[in-house]
């Protein structure tokens, strides 16, 4: 069975959907040589009018794929670095997520945002290492963080057959992830819909992005004391949480792990309607970057910023009661 890598999989989907769609097009800067790696050789194979290398100017051209999508066109704009979205937050978050609204939905704005690279990268420090997808979730855009190639296959198709604007970050930390998988069996993963990753019946375990990798690896080692699941709700907005109420009702007990920071994040919504909705037999947690965090230059201090492995083991082990093991 082939190998499939994470940026391998998002080449494709740009390439499945380009072929399939006439009114697909890319935009970004630097697109034509693929300086990411996901666009290289679409311009070759589509043509110059619809890979568009653009000025450096991103509020200008985020709004220039809203008036595309406007009149037919499905726009996908590839950003290079994560904080460029807070940049461009105001033409994605006040126009083109409110014109179906505000047109009594006579108007659709099929745009893709897609960040190949969010999160922490070595060394590239406070503005370029943000996780931004509790900001699009909260103001209820359509929102995904896939967590593995053919994921990431999927749900940017989905996303680029949306007619909704999607925003589609994949973490840097999973650039180099690759897979075993049939061709064949690709194709699109609906947006909303979460998975298990890996069942269990202590305890639910919610990753989301990378850290689904990490969650796993920590079951694994907790396997001979604590059976965790480990769930992936793959779409941050909309929120599985009926698949998150299933894996909650079999086991009782939640912790959250999240790549963000804690203060008003991703894991405090979970953990609080989970705390409202659900029946729980303790107390849960969350495991995020501290409140409040930028990101330092320097390795070791990036690292002690992101949530981590003996992190959430201990937060594990503490909802489930199991006193800590010398590591």
């Amino acid at each position: 069975m082939p190998k499939l890598s994470y940026l391998g999989a998002l080449s494709r989907a740009l390439n499945d959907e380009l072929a399939r769609d006439p009114g697909v097009c890319v935009f970004g800067e630097d697109v034509r040589v693929g300086v990411a790696n996901i666009t290289k050789g679409l311009v070759d194979r589509f043509g110059p009018q619809r890979i568009v290398d653009m000025p450096l100017s991103e509020q200008a051209f985020t709004s220039f794929a809203t008036g595309a999508a406007l009149v037919g066109q499905r726009p996908v704009i590839e950003f290079q670095i994560p904080s460029l979205l807070f940049l461009v937050f105001e033409q994605i978050a006040n126009q083109a997520h409110k014109f179906s609204l505000m047109t009594g939905g006579q108007a659709k704005v099929p745009v893709t945002y897609l960040v190949p690279g969010s999160g922490s990268r070595v060394g590239w420090a406070g503005q370029h290492s943000d996780q931004p997808y509790g900001l699009f979730a909260h103001v209820g855009l359509k929102t995904v963080v896939p967590s593995t190639p053919s994921d990431a296959y999927g749900l940017l198709v989905s996303a680029i057959r949306d007619d909704d604007p999607v925003v589609v970050l994949t973490p840097a930390a999973s650039s180099t992830d690759r897979e075993d998988v049939d061709p064949a069996e690709l194709g699109p993963i609906p947006l909303g819909v979460g998975r298990v990753v890996r069942p269990g019946s202590d305890i639910t375990v919610v990753a989301v992005g990378h850290l689904v990798q990490e969650a796993v690896a920590v079951a694994d080692e907790l396997a001979p004391e604590i059976s965790v699941e480990v769930f992936d709700p793959r779409t941050v907005y909309p929120f599985d949480w009926a698949g998150l109420a299933a894996s909650v009702g079999r086991t009782g007990r939640l912790v959250v792990i999240d790549d963000t920071n804690r203060f008003c994040g991703f894991a405090a919504e979970i953990v609080s309607t989970a705390a409202e909705e659900l029946t729980l037999t303790a107390p849960p947690r969350r495991v995020t970057r501290p409140d409040g965090t930028v990101l330092p230059f320097a390795l070791e201090l990036d690292r002690a910023a992101q949530p981590h492995r003996d992190q959430l083991m201990d937060a594990v082990r503490g909802v489930c009661g199991v006193a800590r093991k010398d590591r």
